[in-house]
């Protein structure tokens, strides 16, 4: 069962409105506004979007992301790259912790600044995620 909305504070509707997020009983939903009817909708349908679509941008580029994370935190070593490479290919196993924990308060906060959002329509189907310094493939 899904403790938390992953991507809370992160999701807009098709009107670039943000979208709410609330608990029914134990659930979290996410709530978009529908010509004034607020519909309730499960967090899980929208996040599990969310993150198979991060799961296909990651999948066969894994030991590039390696890499470049390592460098990132200094750790350009063989082992950590390859715990780092580890963790990526085991991706479906961290996004289910992630659809328990959710994303921590100060990380989402900084997706948020830097443009990180989640469109999705009224029927609470993801219609895309902006991704600021992501080249769309099709323009490449």
């Amino acid at each position: 069962m899904v403790n938390k909305p992953v991507f809370e504070g992160l999701i807009i509707d098709e009107q670039d409105q943000p979208v709410d997020s609330i608990y029914i009983g134990d659930e979290p939903c996410y709530v978009v506004d529908d010509a004034g009817f607020r519909r309730h909708i499960p967090s899980e349908h929208v996040d599990r979007q969310v993150l198979e679509a991060m799961g296909e941008m990651i999948e066969g580029h894994e030991d590039i992301l390696s890499e470049q994370t390592a460098k990132m935190l200094g750790q350009e070593d063989i082992f950590s790259m390859a715990m780092i490479s580890s963790q990526l290919k085991d991706i479906d196993k961290q996004f289910e912790n992630l659809m328990q924990t959710g994303i921590p308060d100060d990380a989402r906060s900084y997706m948020g600044l830097m443009g990180f959002r989640i469109r999705i329509d009224v029927h609470v189907d993801v219609l895309n995620i902006e991704q600021p310094g992501i080249v769309d493939p099709e323009s490449e």
